[in-house]
């Protein structure tokens, strides 16, 4: 009894184990890293890690003993409950080793020589073969016999070994040989005996005959392969030789020897490349075979996996008649305890020892069930004290960083105070120790300092992880000014990784969307204004991009892009020369587009190239360099040509990026009016001393703030651009000049004033501020607004543009007819 218990609480643990890791599987989400695909994406590569590390090792500790495979009978009947076998070692010899124990257990006791341990209180009864049924099978088998001697010279692929022909008597339900055994006579067992022993029998011979026909069938596939090789060698011999004939014959009068050298060479490589193309035809074939055998496999132990789930539910099934079957007995036991003389007493008290053992093993089972909660539960509240003390040193650790940086930053700078030369002609000794830190400073930290790892952290690196550099090496003052400023952003960001980070939230939502397609909601929208997280940006971006250029990318043909790049690069394209030279003057600071060499570089020449060709009046503009070298950032090369449409074609008006820059002039105009209406105060200051700070503004909306701010600024900017539009660009502009107005207005010369316009967005770190200024402090900020106005100024641009054409043209004719102004040339000649 104790046998089938565990086997059952074993295989049951295993089942339910199974299922719970198909349900993990199945709700296991994919990784980002699929989606990031660009520059930046390639040089900061994710970590997996391991799940149910702990549920793992549970399984090793509470792992059950297997009993030994070769013990058949009473000997496996008490030992411990082996381990459920899996479908792939699935055998008929296991079939005959149970139906040998359920065969001993049939014969055990002497008063109960036919009561097994399936014993119920049912009329389940085993079926003895009747005369009748043996002689049908015997018959049966005969005939089989005749059938594989008169096929056994054939060469078929018959399949003898059939679980279907087997004789019914052999292949019972496990229920059917179930039953019980009160007023059967010990005699009854031979034929039982003999039928399980008869069907062993019949199992290994049909195995023998299925094994020697398969080897007959291999060595057949194996001869007809090395004819099929033979033949194919033959054929290529048949080939050169015709080959070299025609040459002979035709070719080899008044042909140079060393032409018909070449033309022998190049033979010998088209035979070759003819045999590596035939090997692997053969390679593909017998792959594609291989794949079929395993498919075939597959279904075959799916087929056993069935099988083996409804003997493990006979089983259950069993057991549980079992233990009414004892409830049972207990309660007639105990009614019949009076009655000593009883001819039932030996069997009743052996029943009632059995009872007994048994529960001394369920009790045994409980407190070592007990022991073992009690010790889970004591190493997971180890666990989860182990992990708070880790948050709250990593907390410190990182709450002393920013610190650390914060100090270091502020020493820089008085550093540098203290190094300003005073008005004496000896240098004093303090100056030069003040160098001397200045200079250990500014020195570029070793990347292997083993012993000093543990005590300072790599503060500043030499590229951020977008790949521009964050300390120059030119100049030593911005080299100084620049370290500063990457340090304050190091404790900036320091300091937001100690809150709560949208990358929960960002997790969230992802996960939300796995099952159906993103759609524009107030939640993405708000999402991305914070920021996407670096892990997930290749994927927004793309899914962005493809939100706004559908419509192109559904009229165009497959392969659109490339076709575009190939004509660009076959055909001539005036706007190859000027994408040349800018190449390298795109992000000279970014280590993927720094020497001709960098991967960037050619992908920015092919996507110029291709949208060059796409929009010929356009062409190439000096300004599209610097947006397709950020796109590339975090997207293949395809998808950067597809962003480029979109901020061209779809967010810019037309004009923008023409030869007049029209759109360009028209969008300062309907600036300067929203600086007058949101910051009216800055807008006059500036007015007041004729400071025209469009001059610094225009770059920032031709190339969307690219070099003007710092990289983790420009690309949460980018972020909210490519959801929501140019609209973007105003609230930014305008943020910027919010954020140092107060600085702005304690200028009072336009000297001063314009020296700080050409510098004070790089000083601007804190993301989280700005964008708070963006999208909190300057609404309303309506669209149909700054269409209206630009639908207005762009008539007055227009007018302006006709009149200075006539008035070129005026000087044109003047030029021509007054002999003094014939050596006067233009501005546009000058540049031509």
């Amino acid at each position: 009894m104790t046998y089938w218990l565990q086997e059952l609480q074993q295989k049951r643990w295993e089942y339910c184990n199974n299922l719970d890791a198909a349900k993990r599987d199945s709700r296991t989400s994919p990784t980002p890293s699929d989606f990031s695909k660009g520059l930046v994406a390639k040089d900061n590569p994710g970590t997996a890690l391991s799940q149910n590390a702990s549920a793992e090792r549970a399984r090793n500790i509470l792992a059950v003993e297997t009993s030994p495979t070769d013990l058949v009978g009473e000997q496996a009947a008490s030992q411990p409950a082996p381990v459920q076998a899996s479908a792939i070692n699935f055998s008929l010899k296991q079939w005959s080793t149970e139906i040998k124990n359920s065969m001993s257990s049939l014969r055990k006791g002497s008063n109960e020589n036919r009561r097994s341990v399936f014993y119920t209180t049912e009329d389940w009864e085993l079926l003895d073969p009747t005369p009748k049924d043996l002689e049908d099978s015997m018959a049966l088998e005969e005939k089989r016999k005749h059938l594989a001697e008169g096929s056994k010279g054939l060469t078929s692929s018959a399949f003898p070994f059939d679980f279907g022909r087997i004789p019914h008597k052999a292949r019972r339900p496990l229920k059917d040989m179930i039953g019980s055994s009160k007023n059967r006579s010990s005699s009854d067992s031979s034929p039982t005996e003999w039928c399980a022993g008869n069907g062993n029998r019949l199992v290994s011979e049909l195995q023998l005959k299925y094994q020697s026909q398969q080897e007959e069938l291999e060595k057949l596939k194996k001869d007809l392969l090395s004819q099929k090789e033979l033949v194919r060698l033959l054929q290529q011999t048949v080939r050169s030789s015709q080959y070299d004939k025609y040459f002979a014959s035709r070719l080899c009068e008044g042909v140079p020897k060393d032409t018909l050298e070449l033309l022998h060479q190049k033979d010998d490589q088209i035979l070759g490349l003819n045999n590596q193309l035939e090997k692997l035809n053969l390679e593909k074939d017998n792959l594609q075979q291989e794949v079929k055998n395993l498919k075939c496999k597959v279904g075959e132990l799916n087929e056993r996996l069935g099988m083996l789930m409804e003997t493990i539910q006979a089983k259950d099934e069993v057991i549980m008649k079992l233990s009414r079957q004892l409830s049972e007995c207990e309660d007639s036991t105990s009614s019949q305890s009076g009655a000593i003389n009883s001819p039932t007493t030996t069997s009743a008290n052996k029943e009632l020892q059995e009872l007994d053992r048994l529960k001394d093993n369920l009790q045994g089972y409980k407190t070592q069930n007990k022991f073992l909660n009690k010790e889970i539960l004591e190493l997971s509240a180890l666990r989860r004290n182990a992990e708070a003390r880790e948050r709250e040193w990593q907390a410190k650790y990182t709450s002393l960083e920013a610190k650390l940086c914060q100090i270091e930053s502020k020493y820089l700078i008085l550093l540098q105070e203290m190094k300003t030369p005073v008005c004496s002609e000896d240098q004093s000794p303090a100056r030069e120790v003040i160098t001397q830190l200045l200079e250990d400073a500014l020195k570029a930290e070793p990347s292997e300092q083993p012993e000093q790892a543990f005590f300072k952290p790599h503060l500043v690196s030499e590229y951020d992880i977008y790949g521009f550099q964050t300390v120059p090496e030119d100049d030593d003052e911005e080299k100084l000014v620049a370290k500063s400023r990457a340090l304050d952003l190091r404790s900036l960001s320091l300091s937001e990784n100690r809150e709560i980070s949208t990358g929960v939230k960002w997790e969230n939502y992802l996960a939300s969307t796995m099952n159906r397609e993103m759609m524009r909601c107030v939640e993405l929208k708000n999402l991305i204004r914070s920021g996407i997280p670096h892990e997930h940006r290749s994927k927004m971006w793309k899914w962005c991009v493809n939100l706004h250029v559908k419509k192109f990318k559904d009229s165009a043909a497959p392969g659109y892009f490339q076709t575009l790049l190939q004509k660009a690069l076959e055909k001539p394209n005036p706007a190859s020369k000027q994408i040349e030279l800018d190449l390298l003057r795109t992000l000279p600071n970014n280590k993927h587009y720094s020497s001709p060499t960098s991967e960037g570089i050619q992908k920015l020449r092919n996507v110029l190239l291709a949208f060059s060709w796409r929009n010929p009046d356009i062409g190439y503009c000096q300004g599209l360099n610097r947006l397709v070298a950020i796109a590339l950032l975090y997207l293949e090369q395809e998808d950067a040509f597809w962003c480029l449409v979109t901020i061209v074609e779809v967010f810019m008006p037309r004009d923008y990026y023409t030869k007049t820059l029209l759109g360009s002039q028209v969008d300062q105009r309907v600036f300067r009016d929203l600086m007058s209406e949101k910051l009216p105060r800055l807008h006059a200051h500036f007015e007041q001393y004729k400071v025209d700070y469009t001059l610094i503004t225009f770059n920032w909306f031709l190339v969307v703030f690219v070099d003007s701010v710092v990289s983790d600024i420009l690309f949460k900017i980018w972020d909210s651009f490519l959801y929501e539009g140019p609209k973007v660009i105003f609230r930014f502009a305008l943020a910027l000049f919010k954020y140092k107005e107060e600085e702005m207005l304690k200028l009072q010369d336009s000297m001063s004033i314009f020296k700080y316009l050409r510098y004070f967005t790089r000083t601007i770190l804190d993301a989280r501020k700005l964008t708070s200024i963006a999208f909190g402090d300057l609404n309303p900020f309506p669209l149909r607004q700054i269409r209206n106005r630009r639908t207005y100024h762009l008539e007055k641009v227009r007018l302006e543009l006709t009149e200075l054409e006539a008035i070129r043209e005026d000087f044109l004719r003047e030029r021509e007819t007054c002999v003094e102004k014939r050596d006067l040339i233009s501005d546009d000649e000058e540049d031509s």
